[in-house]
C-alpha cells in the first residue's frame, strides 16, 4: 500500500470516473485502474463497484476512502512541519468560500497572501454552504469562509466579523426611510432572493418568518450583483 494508491482511490471517489480521475492524477487510465486493482487485491476487498455508472464506492470502500483522506492529510502535514521549521510556508491551502463573500473578501487578502508566501499554493473553491460543509467533513477542503453559526460538531468555527442586514430597494418601495426596517414591513411576494442552497436566502427567510420565499416571482440566481442590477431597473 502506497500514498500514491491512496491518492488514486481518493481521486476516483471524487470524480466517479476513471478517465477524469486519471487526468487529475496525471497518469493514464490504465495505470490508475491497475494500481487501484492492486490495492484491492492486497486488502482482499473491492473498493469500487465498477458495474455502476458513475463508478461508486462499495460500503467498505466508503470507509477506506475516508481513512485515506485522513492519511493523505497527515502526510501533507509532515512536509508542512519541515517548512515551518525552516521558516517557510509551503504546500497547498484548499480554501472554500460562499459566493456571497467571494467577490468582496478574496480581493482583500488573497493577493497579499500569495505575495507574502510565494511557496504556498492556494486552491479556491466557490460553492454554496452545504457543498462546502460536505467538503470540509470529507477533508477535501482545509478551511472555508462561511456564514455562521453552523453548529456542526465535526467543524471548528472561528468568527472573523459580524455584519448587519440591509435592505436594497427601489425608491418607490413603501418602506421606512429612517430608522430600522422591521421584518413585518417587507412583503415576501416582492422580495428578491438568492437561489435555494445559499445561506443568505435561508437567513433572510428565517428573519422574515417565511419558509418558501416569494410566490409570484420564479427567478433564481447565485449572484448578489445580479439582484442589485435588477432592482436598479425597476
Amino acid at each position: 500500500m502506497t500514498l500514491q494508491q491512496l491518492e488514486y482511490i481518493v481521486a476516483l471517489d471524487t470524480h466517479r470516473h476513471f478517465v477524469t480521475a486519471a487526468r487529475h492524477c496525471f497518469v493514464t487510465q490504465a495505470t490508475l485502474s491497475m494500481m487501484i486493482r492492486k490495492l484491492e487485491d492486497e486488502l482482499g476487498v473491492r473498493l469500487f463497484d465498477r458495474s455502476r455508472q458513475p463508478v461508486a464506492p462499495t460500503p467498505i470502500g466508503v470507509a477506506l476512502v475516508a481513512q485515506a483522506r485522513l492519511v493523505l492529510q497527515e502526510a501533507r502535514r509532515l512536509t508542512e512541519l519541515v517548512s515551518e521549521e525552516q521558516g517557510t510556508v509551503s504546500g497547498e491551502l484548499r480554501l472554500g468560500v460562499i459566493p456571497t463573500l467571494a467577490p468582496y473578501l478574496l480581493p482583500r487578502f488573497l493577493p497579499a497572501l500569495m505575495s507574502d508566501y510565494p511557496a504556498l499554493q492556494v486552491r479556491v473553491t466557490e460553492a454554496n454552504t452545504g457543498e462546502l460543509i460536505e467538503r470540509l467533513e470529507a477533508h477535501t477542503l482545509d478551511v472555508a469562509l462561511l456564514a455562521t453559526p453552523l453548529e456542526r460538531p465535526t467543524l471548528t468555527e472561528l468568527p472573523l466579523f459580524y455584519e448587519r442586514f440591509y435592505v436594497y430597494a427601489a425608491p418607490e418601495e413603501k418602506l421606512p426611510r429612517k430608522g430600522p426596517i422591521h421584518p413585518d414591513d417587507i412583503d415576501l411576494d416582492r422580495l428578491w432572493l438568492l437561489s435555494e442552497g445559499h445561506c443568505l436566502r435561508t437567513q433572510v427567510l428565517q428573519l422574515c418568518g417565511g419558509q418558501s420565499g416569494p410566490r409570484r416571482l420564479a427567478f433564481e440566481t447565485g449572484s448578489l450583483e445580479m439582484l442589485l442590477r435588477l432592482i436598479d431597473t425597476q
